[in-house]
């Protein structure tokens, strides 16, 4: 499988705290769904804000598509095929599909209602594209988060918490909307989330994080039938107190 991203010896450290610690060589592979599990402040959002360029670690490299990023040299058209949908959406005041376009316009491409009415279709969005986006509840807000990032067809889509507090109705339409853009646009998926039935549903690979490191990463079956480290059994069987 190739490596979409390679971190080495990554380290972050906010004050005295150690936010990440990477130890040696930590993969990514293209057209997987990763998702990323542990407790709060385990180091999962930092981690996610990296891959997507919004943080830079304190030592260590991030390569991505084979490119070495940092800070004096993160060119615009590799960052721009990384997206993320974060738990709390931040919508714009203006309609459902203005909010969708908004992306497009910032890439100085048309308006995009082509590729977008399809989206709106699939994500149960259709009659609501004129509405204002601040008046929707919270899991249609989600779906237009979603829409929002789709549209711009990202090689690497990052999502952190997108079913959080949602109902069972949207959590499922998000989640077979992940199943079906990573089968056919083969988009790889990094998913930070608190579900452990989700990570199980949705990720080829799954790694658990304690304390800014990863304690384990194993495929799908491996992670949750036969687990290497006593922290994962833990923690899978519920065990684990925070």
């Amino acid at each position: 499988m190739t490596a979409i991203y390679e971190l080495r010896n990554v380290r972050k450290t906010y004050g005295q705290r150690w936010a990440l610690k990477i130890e040696e060589k930590f993969e990514i592979f293209s057209g997987e769904i990763f998702a990323i599990v542990g407790p709060s402040g385990a180091g999962k959002s930092t981690l996610l804000c990296m891959l997507n360029f919004l943080e830079y670690p304190d030592s260590g490299s991030i390569v991505f598509e084979g490119h070495p990023m940092t800070i004096a040299d993160a060119p615009l058209e590799l960052r721009r095929k990384v997206t993320t949908v974060f738990q709390r959406p931040a919508l714009l005041s203006t309609s459902v599909m203005q909010n969708i376009q908004y992306g497009l316009q910032l890439r100085g491409q048309p308006d995009g209602k082509a590729a977008i009415q399809p989206l709106l279709q699939r994500l149960g969005l259709a009659e609501l594209a004129n509405a204002q986006a601040r008046t929707l509840s919270g899991g249609e807000a989600q779906r237009v988060a979603l829409a929002r990032a789709l549209v711009l067809q990202p090689d690497v889509l990052l999502m952190d918490e997108p079913t959080a507090n949602l109902d069972p109705y949207n959590a499922l339409l998000i989640e077979e909307v992940i199943r079906e853009i990573n089968r056919e646009r083969r988009t790889t998926i990094v998913l930070v989330t608190h579900n452990i039935f989700q990570a199980r549903r949705l990720a080829h690979r799954v790694g658990l994080m304690l304390n800014g490191s990863f304690v384990e990463i194993n495929n799908n079956p491996a992670f949750f039938e036969s687990p290497r480290d006593a922290r994962t059994r833990a923690f899978v069987n519920g065990e684990m107190v925070y």
